[in-house]
């Protein structure tokens, strides 16, 4: 497997110490291949053929982030119309380079480059401190320097650039790290690499020949559980067709049988929504009811906007149809849970790729990376004259 444009190998110099770009990739796969070619152009399309399957875990499976399950890459396999076991590469074949799947996923500026590389030397050199000085447990890092083990965690594994971190946590790792600013904590950083003192910590969290290593084997091991398992007993999802009758007047059998099923098919849901301050709704229901759209999941909602808080363009007494196990996509809207109240978004990328939400009034702009995908909701549609039913 060949490790692309990341590696260096200068003898002496401290760059040489790999630091894998790619670290995050577990496993390359065919999806977006194969997906692209069946005539899905956006994976939104093909995880509305998926409703079983959480749109942010396909996500996380097209790029290689998580390892799909078997039945995972049946579900898909069946969808693309191809067999589960075309979606796995071979990352040992002469052809494959890890760089050049990842460039439509990465596409990382250098100074993005730059700052993960720095990430990856932080986390080693918080590793480094802890080991200098055994007291420094994760319980006694939380009472000393506010760190939560989740973010200590974070940080000690390169999650994410330093300017993606809140002001407090980046306060606490200056600290911990003995630095007086942001400005000190990166020479600190470059300091001790350059002085070889954070060698031996950098193949645990970025180190390229780990990757591999696991990446082999949990391919490995899928190719061995798609192959002991037998195939479903059909490919495709089944598709109901009534067939016209022979003459020319309608069938009232065919008509019924249409009526109840688009009877069937209609859901009500209840509303929500009462206003708080600084644009927030609050979650009390209203005792009225609205129809949900055939996408939405079993647990929609609506919600009364209340105020204007995006503009003209959703008046204060539209309800938004909310799905909370959908994940908003650039150019939609989303309710963020807040500890006060749930507040409505709309959903963009910035120019470093990251997805924010958006206010208007008030203004406010709302990283939502950062947050728990279970605390963001995508809006699936919206009544403008809100309309609904007393339940």
């Amino acid at each position: 497997m060949k490790t692309g444009r990341n590696a260096t190998s200068r003898s002496g110099d401290p760059a040489a110490t790999e630091i894998d770009r790619y670290r995050s990739i577990v496993f390359p796969n065919r999806v977006r291949e194969h997906r692209k070619h069946h005539g899905y152009p956006t994976l939104l399309a093909l995880a509305a053929e998926l409703p079983a399957m959480a749109y942010i875990r396909l996500s996380k499976i097209e790029r290689g982030e998580v390892v799909a399950k078997p039945d995972e890459l049946r579900q898909i396999a069946a969808v693309l119309h191809v067999d589960p076991a075309a979606l796995l590469l071979d990352v040992d074949a002469p052809d494959f380079d890890i760089a050049a799947w990842a460039t439509d996923l990465q596409g990382l500026t250098p100074a993005e480059v730059e700052e993960d590389r720095f990430a990856v030397l932080l986390a080693a050199a918080i590793r480094a401190r802890r080991d200098a000085d055994r007291s420094l447990s994760i319980a006694q890092i939380e009472r000393s320097y506010g760190l939560a083990p989740v973010i200590l965690s974070r940080f000690e594994n390169g999650y994410k650039p330093l300017a993606r971190w809140n002001a407090q946590a980046v306060r606490a790792v200056c600290a911990l790290l003995g630095a007086a600013d942001v400005a000190d904590l990166r020479a600190k950083v470059q300091r001790a690499h350059q002085e070889h003192l954070l060698d031996p910590y950098i193949p645990m969290i970025a180190g390229v020949a780990a990757r591999q290593d696991k990446t082999r084997a949990r391919i490995a091991a899928l190719r061995r559980d798609l192959d002991s398992a037998p195939a479903p007993a059909t490919a495709t999802r089944p598709r109901r067709v009534i067939a016209p009758p022979a003459a020319h007047e309608p069938d009232p059998a065919v008509l019924a049988a249409i009526h109840a099923a688009d009877v069937a098919t209609v859901r009500m849901a209840p509303v929500f929504g009462a206003p708080l301050p600084d644009g927030l709704i609050e979650r009390v229901p209203l005792g009225r009811s609205v129809e949900v759209p055939r996408q939405g999941g079993a647990n929609s909602y609506g919600l009364r906007v209340c105020r204007a808080t995006l503009g003209a363009a959703l008046p204060a007494q539209a309800i938004a149809i909310v799905d909370p196990d959908r994940f908003p996509s650039a150019g939609g809207l989303a309710v963020l849970r807040e500890p006060e109240g749930l507040r409505l978004v709309i959903v963009t990328f910035d120019r470093q790729g990251r997805m924010i939400g958006y206010s208007l009034h008030p203004e406010r702009e709302i990283l939502l990376d950062e947050r728990d995908p279970a605390e963001v909701a995508m809006v699936i549609a919206a009544l403008f004259d809100g309309a609904g039913h007393d339940q």
